[in-house]
This record gives C-alpha cells, sequence and structure tokens, in this order.
C-alpha cells in the first residue's frame, strides 16, 4: 500500500485556472451591481442582495470541489483565495474612507478559512473513496 502525495505537477496551471475563475465569477454575480438602495427611512443598503453573494459561493463551492476532488489542494485554496482578495480590492477601491482595506482582509481570511475547510473535507472524501474502490 503506496501512499500518494497531491498531485503538484499541474498546481500551478490550476492555481491561475482558478484565479481567473474566480474573477470571473465575482464580475458576473457582483460586478455589474454598484448602486446603494435608499429606504424610505434613509437607511442604505446594499450594493448586492443576498442572493447574488449566495450565487458567487455557489459557483466558488463548485470550482474548489473540482479542483480538491482531483487533489489540487494548493491550487483550490491558493487560487480561489487570490481570486476574490483582488476582485474585492479592485471593486472597492474607490472607497472614499479608506476603510475598504478591511473589508478586502476580512474576505481574504474568511475565504482562505473556508476553502481550506472545504478542501479538507473534499480531498478526505475523495481519498476514502479511492481506497474503496
Amino acid at each position: 500500500m503506496r501512499r500518494r502525495l497531491p498531485m503538484l505537477d499541474n498546481q500551478p496551471l490550476v492555481t491561475l485556472l482558478l484565479v481567473l475563475t474566480t474573477l470571473a465569477a465575482w464580475a458576473a454575480w457582483l460586478g455589474w451591481d454598484q448602486h446603494r438602495d435608499v429606504h424610505p427611512d434613509g437607511s442604505t443598503t446594499g450594493p448586492y442582495e443576498a442572493w447574488q453573494v449566495i450565487g458567487l459561493v455557489l459557483t466558488l463551492l463548485a470550482s474548489v470541489s473540482w479542483a480538491a476532488s482531483r487533489r489540487h489542494v494548493v491550487g483550490a485554496v491558493a487560487g480561489t483565495t487570490a481570486g476574490l482578495t483582488v476582485a474585492a480590492f479592485y471593486d472597492w477601491s474607490d472607497d472614499a474612507s479608506g476603510l475598504f482595506m478591511v473589508g478586502v482582509v476580512m474576505v481574504m481570511m474568511g475565504c482562505l478559512a473556508v476553502t481550506t475547510a472545504v478542501t479538507a473535507v473534499i480531498a478526505a472524501a475523495t481519498r476514502r473513496s479511492d481506497r474503496r474502490g
């Protein structure tokens, strides 16, 4: 019984593919909605609706699952996190308050944590099913 290490031969290509996929998903789900909604009481919400963020998360979950199931663990985590961080930085950098960096760092840390956990679960499940089959 020989242990297989995670595939490292295509890791840079998979990482780049996931960065590009993440940037495209951000543009498709969140990039077009840039206005805030003003309610009658004067409060504002937005610019994103919940369904847009849910769509982005499900799209990214599919791409992370694809990469993790093929043992591209580093690419799944690093590519998705880098793509989401760059997209958030670019989209939010016109904020006059300067606080956009707080949001960008929060997106980066949250994405890193969630993609690491999801990738670990999927890679473990794939490894287990490979041993059985």
